[in-house]
């Protein structure tokens, strides 16, 4: 299964990317072919609610996104040459970060293509906070996405008490995010 892992942590050595590496090598060892897309170091605009797509594309922004000049090698396609899709980010302010919202944003110039498809999806996600109510807003807005997108949702891994790197290693959530991986099977 090919399988694109969006992460959306500005620290490159944090918990989430900590939780990337994991579940990347579970889901290796098990056969899986893995991208992983930094959202905080590429280069993609804001949606700008043109509408000019339809909904369908091309999107008229060129970035790395994919747009009218160029689709080769850019976000989008690697996306929808993906089997699954698995949203990385800590948690800001009870919700995802910009750098992966943005990108979330952008994938309405291919709605239709995303939902045609089908696609696996999964969250992970790490936070300072280990309340049970902590991850509620992040938790309902995949969902969301899940339903529109006609996703299918394969887990989610919620890393409560995830502050600091040295706090995350100590958890069980790395743990958790290699079995997830590797319990999927390519």
């Amino acid at each position: 299964m090919k399988i694109v892992v969006l992460t959306g942590s500005p620290q490159k050595h944090g918990s989430s990317n900590l939780l990337v590496e994991q579940f990347a090598k579970g889901a290796s060892e098990s056969g899986n072919i893995i991208s992983i897309i930094d959202t905080t170091r590429i280069n993609v605009n804001p949606c700008i609610g043109c509408i000019k797509c339809g909904y369908g594309g091309p999107c008229v922004q060129d970035d790395d996104m994919g747009s009218t000049k160029s689709e080769k090698g850019k976000i989008k396609s690697k996306i929808l040459d993906a089997d699954m899709i698995v949203f990385v980010t800590p948690l800001y302010y009870y919700g995802m970060t910009s750098q992966l919202k943005t990108i979330i944003d952008r994938f309405c110039s291919f709605n239709g293509e995303l939902q045609r498809k089908h696609m696996k999806s999964a969250l992970i996600s790490v936070a300072w906070n280990a309340d049970d109510w902590t991850f509620d807003a992040l938790v309902a807005h995949y969902n969301t996405l899940v339903r529109y997108l006609n996703f299918v949702d394969m887990g989610v891994i919620l890393g409560k008490g995830c502050g600091t790197i040295d706090m995350t290693i100590r958890s069980q959530y790395p743990k958790k995010a290699y079995e997830f991986g590797k319990s999927l099977k390519s």
